[in-house]
């Protein structure tokens, strides 16, 4: 019997991944590419250090992905293929990596190139076939499943027993992950959740003093709201509004806000009360005292003084500094984002990512409708998915053709 014909359609991580895995397990893998090489956003993600995964213990791992009612074989994915496991695979390439204290999990070195050129080659010697610049036009679903590329000047077809989608988000589109598949899919009668920003800072229509005193300064050790969710950390006051790891992880509340808002405590070790006993002598200048009693930065005053004041007395003042509202407009745009939300919905799926309405048609990475902050947690849901789907696709193949 011939081994299963697999088609990897996208070369990032989760394509590469569930490239390997399928060729382990014997089957013959052609992965196609529309860019004219493999792993470009794998690339751009390692410029400043490759983040592949975060040493937060599991379960407590499977906490920080969001989305509409992401089923038990997502997290059983990402529990079989853990962050123990993806840096044990990185070790196998000869890269050794290291637990930073923030958390996050890098290479030793930080540079994502010598492990994708060791992957790479591993894949070369399993026989993994490489077809750059092949941009997919068309799926025909049947037994083989039929496949139609742009490649150059030329259309060139192909089939294949089983295939797997690992075309990414609809963020960093000059490294070919730009969310043209919407429209393909859809054409296969698939339920898609439009894809937005993720990962990324919001808009707000500043008043132009805010402008003056505070763009490009820090508003730090803070508490930001949204809604019944909360987050500690640091935000910048940019032009166009606020871009900070916060607002990052506060992305899913916010947008299901009908009016999008954050809620500031620019103060969050001392209570209202305690602040106010701070100003009991104070009967004027309430601003300047409160800069120098309550320590309050440059920044936070200008938000406080241009979107809230004037304030004619401490209580006032005092309440705002601990919830000091700030309405936002929208997020900045998708290509700018460091990741996308949306995707195909999860009630087209049944077990191991495999479409319900077509058999042996995989979907991986960040094409599924789920989403994680930045810190690793993107990187390791595409290693896990690309494994989940090599496993399955090949299974699955290997017990259909051996009936």
């Amino acid at each position: 019997m011939n081994p299963p014909s697999i088609a990897i359609i996208g070369g990032g991580p989760a394509g590469l991944r569930a490239a390997e895995v399928a060729a382990e397990a014997g089957a013959s893998v052609t992965l196609y590419e529309a860019q004219r090489s493999v792993g470009r956003k794998f690339l751009v993600a390692g410029k400043s250090g490759l983040n592949l995964t975060n040493g937060e213990a599991f379960p407590a791992f499977l906490d920080y992905y969001d989305g509409p009612e992401l089923p038990n074989f997502f997290y059983q994915a990402l529990s079989s293929f853990d962050n123990d496991a993806l840096r044990a695979w990185a070790a196998g390439l000869g890269i050794e990596t290291y637990v930073a204290s923030s958390g996050k999990v890098f290479p030793v070195g930080m540079k994502a190139a010598p492990l994708l050129r060791r992957w790479i080659e591993k894949l070369r010697r399993l026989g993994v076939d490489f077809k750059v610049r092949h941009e997919l036009t068309a799926i025909s679903s049947g037994t083989p499943h039929r496949l139609a590329f742009q490649h150059d000047a030329s259309e060139v077809h192909a089939q294949h027993d089983a295939i797997i989608l690992a075309l990414g988000g609809a963020s960093w589109p000059s490294t070919g992950s730009n969310g043209k598949w919407v429209e393909l899919l859809a054409s296969l009668g698939l339920q898609i959740t439009a894809l937005s920003s993720a990962n990324c800072g919001w808009e707000v229509d500043w008043p132009e003093n805010v402008l003056t005193q505070a763009e490009g300064l820090p508003l730090k050790n803070m508490t930001v709201h949204a809604g019944e969710h909360s987050r500690q950390g640091e935000l910048v006051i940019t032009r166009y509004g606020l871009e900070g790891g916060p607002i990052y992880r506060l992305g899913p509340a916010i947008r299901a806000m009908k009016s999008p808002h954050i809620i500031l405590d620019l103060k969050p070790t001392f209570s209202e009360e305690a602040l106010l006993k701070k100003m009991e002598s104070a009967k004027r200048n309430f601003l300047h005292e409160a800069k120098l009693r309550w320590k309050l930065s440059p920044a936070a005053l200008a938000i406080i003084e241009h979107i809230h004041g004037p304030f004619t007395n401490a209580q006032s003042l005092a309440h705002c500094v601990k919830q000091c509202r700030i309405p936002l407009t929208r997020p900045r745009p998708i290509d700018e984002a460091i990741s996308s939300a949306g995707g195909v919905k999860w009630s087209n799926f049944k077990e191991g990512f495999e479409l319900e309405q077509h058999t042996h048609i995989y979907l991986a990475g960040e094409m599924l409708d789920w989403e994680a902050p930045t810190g690793g947690f993107l990187l390791q849901a595409a290693f896990a998915t690309g494994t989940a789907t090599g496993q399955a696709a090949t299974a699955n193949c290997n017990n259909h053709f051996a009936i």
